[in-house]
């Protein structure tokens, strides 16, 4: 298997494949590399709607040269624990805040919260995210009071009280149920409407028929996250093959 960076010739034929609608793991088996190379090339590039080789290829060319030309980070800088690449986990940072991107959320949004996802501890005081990032402690505070809007992280004091930014396992399942909540409240509006517009009218027929499948969205949502929310608090390998079986009731009961 092939090793080294991709050649600009490998990237057209990723933007063929992508162009195409290949998976990702087809076109790294058309170039004998790993599905994880193209991945990461696709999503630091743009995305599958606005990867281009040639962009890509000049990006690459440009973070390679600003890492030659960049002197050695002061003592703010993190060190990798465990053995890590510090390369690899760059760039796969740079591939989860480009998918959060994608997903909606605003840029510095979306690196705050890729940090705390992969920071080993979840969580991160204010100053510790301006000296990871490098940014203003004003951004880190915008991205931080918006994040917890959306019911995406949440706050504590420790134990020298500094207020820390958490992303642990019970922010992600109540974000799920917000999201569920929410696309609730859309089918109790759409609902209303159907008196409003006049039951049998188009445009009733269309609104009914909007609430009945966005509530059975929501209640799915809700039933799913409830049963399998014991995974989120069962470490991998514990259940058989690895993946633990969810459990319908928390309790035990």
């Amino acid at each position: 298997m092939p090793g080294g960076r991709l050649t600009q010739q490998e990237r057209q034929q990723i933007a063929l494949g992508v162009a195409d609608g290949l998976a990702y793991a087809e076109i790294a088996r058309r170039l004998d590399r790993p599905t994880s190379t193209i991945t990461r090339e696709v999503m630091r590039n743009g995305g599958p709607t606005a990867y281009r080789a040639d962009l890509a290829h000049r990006a690459t060319e440009r973070r390679s040269q600003r890492r030659r030309q960049t002197p050695a980070r002061g003592p703010q800088a993190p060190s990798q624990a465990h053995g890590r690449d510090a390369e690899a986990v760059r760039e796969y940072e740079e591939m989860f805040t480009t998918l959060l991107m994608q997903q909606g959320l605003p840029k510095m949004m979306s690196r705050v919260l890729t940090c705390l996802y992969t920071a080993d501890a979840g969580s991160l005081t204010a100053s510790e995210l301006v000296g990871r990032l490098q940014v203003s402690p004003a951004s880190v505070s915008k991205a931080i009071t918006f994040l917890e809007g959306q019911g995406l992280i949440r706050r504590e004091r420790d134990e020298r009280r500094r207020e820390r930014y958490v992303v642990d396992d019970d922010v992600f399942y109540q974000s799920t149920i917000a999201g569920a909540q929410s696309n609730a409240q859309l089918a109790e509006v759409a609902r209303q409407g159907v008196s409003v517009l006049g039951p049998g009218t188009p445009a009733a027929t269309r609104l009914e028929s909007i609430s009945r499948f966005v509530d059975f969205i929501a209640e799915s949502l809700i039933r799913a996250a409830e049963q399998a929310r014991e995974i989120l608090y069962t470490k991998p390998g514990a259940g058989s093959g690895g993946v633990a079986a969810p459990r319908s009731d928390r309790s035990g009961g």
